[in-house]
């Protein structure tokens, strides 16, 4: 029997993210295959198909993934990209699912190889195509690895991952009209933690609310900071994972948009990061996380990043709808939580309180604290 939580997410994938019509051609891209993971694919499919749309279902394996990259060469890289590109550009949506056994697969390819796949693969198909040319949507499927990063064991991991992804996204954007009318008039912005006293301008810069369109889970309101704007200092309480290597403690040193000083606990592998080209020192993404189900980091980033009570802040490539004219290779979802179990803090917009400990304290928006999301 099918297991009916299952079906749904499908059927919101399909019918709510991506919205798909009768005719239109979907890629559901399935990462890390499973017995689980492949069962779910097909019912997409299945969907896929109820309303008319046509399947094309590409699926890949992490361990051969990095096999690739270990031997991979430039020019086999530009030719991998104009062969999925062709493809991808025939698409009107797409649908991609991560199940991976170790996120940590990849963690110890060199860097040099890392940079050939993200630069002449990876991020022109994902970037200049997928983004920019289809409806698309990305998720996690739930695997042992994640939950164990959760702390929980894996029927009570399953349990809370359908809980978070088959949250009421349609009652959610409702919710977030109003924050996103308030950033729309704001100007100044500061984010106060322990460790934290940031201050940057998001004024003219467009609002975006995600509400289940692109991701899953999701639930957070993004803009960007006026890319000269940012100034002081910045210390993520949230590991993260990038490239496969776990990141922590992360204190990032703002002048003038420019992140001048850098430590984590490799402090020498994180400012190879953003040395990676003149954007990746600057912000593209400032975002605000309301997802009511999501209380704790797993070092899985569309997760972490849609944690209530959190923002994150975000080095990198600016967000398609809120350019702020900053260009990277990278975009990287740092996370910052003021939640009082993770030491509180405070937002303020154009000097007005807006949010304590997590907590929305102005009437107009406190239809995305917890209780009225749930």
């Amino acid at each position: 029997m099918k297991d009916p939580r299952m079906i749904k997410l499908a059927y919101n994938l399909v019918n709510y993210s991506v919205d798909l019509k009768p005719g239109e051609k979907i890629q559901i891209d399935l990462h890390g295959p499973n017995t689980s993971s492949n069962e779910f694919v097909a019912e997409i499919v299945n969907q896929v198909y109820k309303v008319g749309g046509i399947p094309f279902v590409t699926m890949k394996d992490i361990y051969v993934e990095r096999a690739i990259m270990l031997g991979a060469t430039k020019q086999q890289m530009k030719d991998l990209f104009r062969y999925e590109a062709y493809t991808m550009n025939e698409m009107d949506a797409y649908i991609g699912v991560r199940a991976f056994a170790n996120t940590s697969q990849t963690s110890d390819v060199p860097a040099e190889k890392s940079a050939l796949y993200n630069d002449n693969y990876w991020a022109p198909l994902t970037i200049d195509i997928r983004c920019a040319k289809t409806k698309w949507v990305g998720m996690r499927y739930p695997t042992p690895s994640m939950a164990q990063a959760a702390s929980m064991s894996t029927e009570g991991f399953e349990e809370y991952f359908f809980k978070v992804c088959n949250l009421d996204y349609a009652r959610m954007s409702k919710a977030m009209d109003p924050m996103v009318a308030l950033m729309e008039k704001t100007d100044k912005v500061r984010l106060i933690s322990k460790g934290t006293d940031l201050s940057f301008s998001i004024k003219g810069i467009n609002v975006v609310k995600c509400d289940g369109k692109a991701n899953i889970p999701d639930g957070e309101v993004y803009s960007a900071p006026v890319r000269d704007s940012v100034n002081g200092v910045i210390a993520f309480n949230t590991p993260s994972v990038y490239k496969g290597y776990t990141y922590d403690n992360i204190r990032l040193e703002f002048k003038d948009g420019k992140i001048v000083k850098a430590e984590a606990n490799d402090t020498d592998r994180i400012n190879k990061v953003f040395d990676t080209d003149e954007g990746a020192r600057y912000v593209g993404e400032f975002a605000i996380g309301v997802n009511p189900y999501i209380t704790f980091p797993m070092k899985e980033t569309l997760f972490d990043e849609k944690i209530c009570g959190s923002i994150h802040f975000t080095p990198g490539n600016c967000v398609p709808g809120c350019n702020n004219n900053n260009v990277s290779k990278i975009h990287w979802d740092l996370v910052l939580i003021q939640t009082p179990e993770f030491g509180g803090g405070e937002i303020w917009f154009d000097d007005q309180l807006i949010r304590k400990d997590g907590m929305f304290v102005l009437p107009e928006i406190q239809g995305l604290n917890p209780e009225n999301l749930k």
